[in-house]
């Protein structure tokens, strides 16, 4: 049954409420915990028990980190590093151009700087030498070094890991593994296939953490120097957490909740570089982390130099800094202006094959691969479906998918690889590459489709809103936001709570900015409540709400908190509205 009779909304979207199930965890929280209604309805969003819930609204990293030696090779590969920082060793950190790579490669080579280490750093051009080590590069490594870190990458990489003859070869990495592992002196990897999965949720970058934290328990036993702060390199473990679409559950939310601590104190050269250049003005968030400062970093891999990330993120001079701070910002905007024609081309041919189906994907000549696997996740937003973007050059696409909550895409990837449906894939549950050839296109979109299926793809309609409960604007203050906001951070897998505030009248409607709507809304008792719609002209909203005619609307949406000249207010951020009555 449809939220507050809400089966069609002015965005063409179904409205969906909490189950009963839900409605029942919430009063008992709201009953046992004291806690606001509204973050009740969070907790049991999130099936946090009342006995639970306080140590879940505060989540203590030092409780939620998991022992490093859990996972096979830890001791192994820390071993090798602490190997390596005795010896002095020529040390290579060979690096996927993501942000979870760049910020992987980051700690590893702050880390090293720390006891005096200069590592070299390499990442391999997108489109020449694509993902992962290849065979010339792990060889010419190897000539001059003695030990080759793979970090975000390497976990299939089996003929490029032999090939590095005369170097020892660590991998530290949290895509899917193969049956077998590649001959590297040590293969760390929560998803490995014979690792349990419980940690199967980290991005490489929390990995490489762990590695360094066992490190530094064998320093500290064995009676030597320790090295740098490894709580101060939790803003790169948090950037890569939230850019990579990791799910922010267990230790997860403890790395993000410290990391953005650590990030706001502006400490790290390349990050306040990047902040200031991309003209962020208040303390770092989530949004900040996955849409302003993530892609950015990506923008060097995508459409510029691969390396652009990791060495901003690595250096300590403010003047380099800038010069790639600036960079990277330009190429966004480049890549913004390529991903615009691309996304609208996908969406388009998605749309006319239908968006009901587990899969929703699209294929293209020339796309480029820097961005399809940003137009892939436009795609899954648009058709709330697992999505698959391919660009073509020849007879060969190189393309990427994302997933939605619930369905492993980079497992099923992995499978159509192994079925000889694709020249190559894999991933991890929320996001995934692959390559196929032109012949086999149409039957290895079937065939992902069917797998998916399998899983439950498709099973929520296209077009739904969930929503977490129903708040009127008198109960919308600061103190309740911050309330919320305990129970974030919210991203991948804990959504933003989204709240209708109910037979609302417009008292202000007016266009500001490029298409947005600012508006002022009553609940006919007093009480009111600003509220902003971004993009609103963009769909019937900005049109509807803004010549009301004094009808009444339902909202939905998120709240948040807007800060201006010194004061600190709330307002509604405006995912949908539908007329009341």
């Amino acid at each position: 049954m449809s939220f507050l009779d809400v089966d069609r909304s002015l965005s063409g979207r179904r409205w969906i409420g909490p189950d009963i199930e839900a409605e029942r965890a919430c009063e008992a929280l709201v009953q046992r915990t004291g806690l606001p209604r509204a973050v009740c309805h969070v907790l049991a969003r999130c099936k946090v028990p009342p006995a639970e819930a306080e140590g879940y609204l505060e989540p203590r990293l030092r409780e939620l980190l998991p022992d490093p030696r859990s996972l096979r090779d830890m001791e192994r590969a820390a071993a090798r590093l602490v190997a390596a920082l005795e010896r002095r060793e020529r040390i290579a950190v060979f690096a996927d151009y993501d942000v979870d790579g760049a910020c992987s490669a980051a700690l590893l080579l702050s880390w090293l700087r720390g006891f005096g280490l200069e590592a070299t750093l390499y990442v391999p051009d997108r489109i020449d030498e694509g993902y992962g080590p290849n065979v010339p590069a792990m060889q010419a490594l190897a000539r001059d070094h003695d030990l080759i870190v793979a970090v975000d990458c390497g976990t299939l990489s089996h003929e490029p890991i032999a090939a590095a003859q005369g170097a020892d070869v660590v991998v530290l990495d949290h895509h899917l593994g193969g049956e077998t592992l590649p001959p590297a002196h040590a293969v760390v990897n929560p998803n490995r296939q014979d690792e349990d999965g419980a940690l199967g949720h980290l991005c490489a970058a929390a990995v490489v953490f762990l590695a360094l934290v066992e490190a530094r328990r064998q320093l500290r036993e064995a009676g030597r120097a320790t090295g740098p702060d490894l709580m101060a390199l939790l803003d790169l473990v948090a950037l890569a957490t939230v850019a990579d679409v990791a799910p922010l559950i267990g230790v997860n939310r403890a790395l993000v909740r410290q990391g953005l601590a650590v990030m706001a104190r502006r400490a790290r050269t390349g990050l306040v570089a990047l902040s200031d250049a991309a003209r962020m003005d208040t303390a770092p968030a989530p949004y900040h982390l996955g849409y302003i400062l993530g892609p950015r970093i990506n923008a060097g891999g995508r459409v510029g130099r691969a390396d652009l990330g990791a060495r901003l993120l690595s250096t300590t001079d403010p003047q380099e800094a800038a010069g790639i701070a600036a960079r990277l910002d330009a190429l966004n905007t480049e890549r913004r202006e390529i991903e615009e024609g691309v996304r609208a081309a996908a969406l388009a041919q998605a749309e006319t094959r239908g968006l009901e189906a587990p899969l929703a994907w699209a294929a293209g000549e020339g796309w480029h691969p820097g961005v399809v696997g940003i137009v892939a996740s436009r795609l899954k937003e648009a058709a709330n479906r697992p999505s698959v973007v391919i660009g073509f050059d020849g007879d060969e696409g190189k393309g990427s998918g994302r997933s939605t909550p619930g369905v492993d895409l980079g497992a099923a990837i992995q499978r159509l690889a192994a079925e000889g449906l694709l020249v190559k894939g894999g991933g991890h549950r929320m996001a995934a590459g692959l390559t196929v050839m032109r012949d086999k296109l149409e039957p290895a979109m079937a065939r992902l489709s069917e797998l998916l299926a399998r899983q439950g793809a498709g099973r929520g309609g296209a077009a739904d809103l969930r929503l977490d409960g129903v708040l009127m604007p008198g109960a919308a203050t600061v103190e309740l936001v911050r309330e919320i906001e305990r129970a974030g951070p919210f991203g991948a897998a804990v959504p933003a709570p989204r709240f209708a505030l109910p037979d609302m009248q417009i008292r202000y409607a007016r266009q500001v900015g490029s298409g947005h709507l600012k508006l002022t809304l009553g609940d006919g008792m007093g009480a009111t409540l600003d509220a902003i719609c971004f993009g609103a002209f963009d769909s019937d909203l900005g049109a509807r709400l803004s010549g009301h005619g004094g009808a009444r609307f339902h909202l939905a949406g998120r709240l948040d908190l807007n800060h201006w000249q010194g004061r600190t207010t709330v307002q509604l951020c405006v995912d949908d509205a539908a007329p009341a009555g």
